[in-house]
């Protein structure tokens, strides 16, 4: 599929999507949330990709915020529908993807974009990178689920503080707060992802669908995570990736997992 905003690329079994639009510092703006969800149910579609890394164009930008133009405008009702579309299309659909999502936070991740690697499955930045919410210097709140996800990454406290003033955390705040995993220069920090995905890749990936489906119960309201992760254990007794591990294990082997 041709695409107008993102680049799509895959190797080794894993597939970089680029957000391409560097003369925008990557903003998001409709079209591109809609090319990003397809790029991401394409992508977790096929059988050949194994990890996803999600990075910005260019130097300065991992994704620099929404498009401002297009909402400045809005009502409230019209506002409430575009949080909630861009939730539902793209920010909760990437949290909930079975295969798993490396934000490669390449430069400024602000409002939408700090959201948009919130909702990545852990997060790489660069040490150029600069992290924040800056909604609220315009009159709003995030509205794509920063509310929600960076308290639950960095504690209550730290994200009403961060919030509240619209300030900007750098990439080493950002992993002392436990916001990022790892910190690169910005030469390493694709290769650096790239190491961390084919470690992924050794494991199975029916059992890493049901893993992230798991841990992603524990935030969701009225369901149970602890019954999730049973339902899901038992179901992994009857796979091919279990039996494959199991014996792969017992004979002294590396296992060779069918994705089944």
């Amino acid at each position: 599929m041709d695409y107008n905003n993102i680049i799509v690329g895959q190797h080794n079994s894993i597939t970089t999507i680029t957000i391409n639009r560097p003369t925008k510092l990557n903003a998001l703006n409709k079209e591109t949330i809609q090319e990003l969800h397809e790029a991401f149910k394409a992508t977790n579609k096929d059988e050949n990709t194994k990890v996803i890394i999600l990075v910005g164009s260019g130097e300065k930008a991992f994704v620099a915020g929404a498009d401002i133009s297009e909402f400045s405008s809005f009502s409230a009702k019209e506002g409430a529908k575009l949080a909630a579309k861009g939730q539902d299309l793209l920010f909760n659909f990437v949290e909930n993807l079975g295969t798993p999502v490396i934000a490669a936070v390449n430069g400024f991740a602000l409002g939408g974009g700090l959201e948009l690697a919130m909702a990545c499955h852990f997060r790489v930045a660069s040490d150029n990178a600069k992290m924040g919410l800056p909604e609220v210097s315009l009159g709003v709140i995030p509205g794509y689920g920063g509310t929600q996800r960076l308290p639950n990454l960095i504690g209550k406290g730290r994200a009403m503080e961060l919030i509240m003033t619209a300030g900007m955390i750098d990439s080493n705040q950002a992993l002392n707060y436990g916001l990022v995993n790892h910190v690169t220069t910005p030469e390493d920090l694709l290769p650096f992802c790239e190491k961390i995905a084919s470690k992924i890749l050794r494991n199975s990936p029916v059992a890493i669908s049901a893993a992230i489906k798991a841990i992603n119960a524990n935030d969701t309201d009225g369901i149970n995570g602890f019954d999730v992760e049973i339902k899901e254990f038992g179901k992994s007794f009857g796979t091919e990736d279990f039996k494959e591990g199991t014996t792969a294990f017992l004979q002294k082997r590396k296992a060779n997992f069918p994705g089944k």
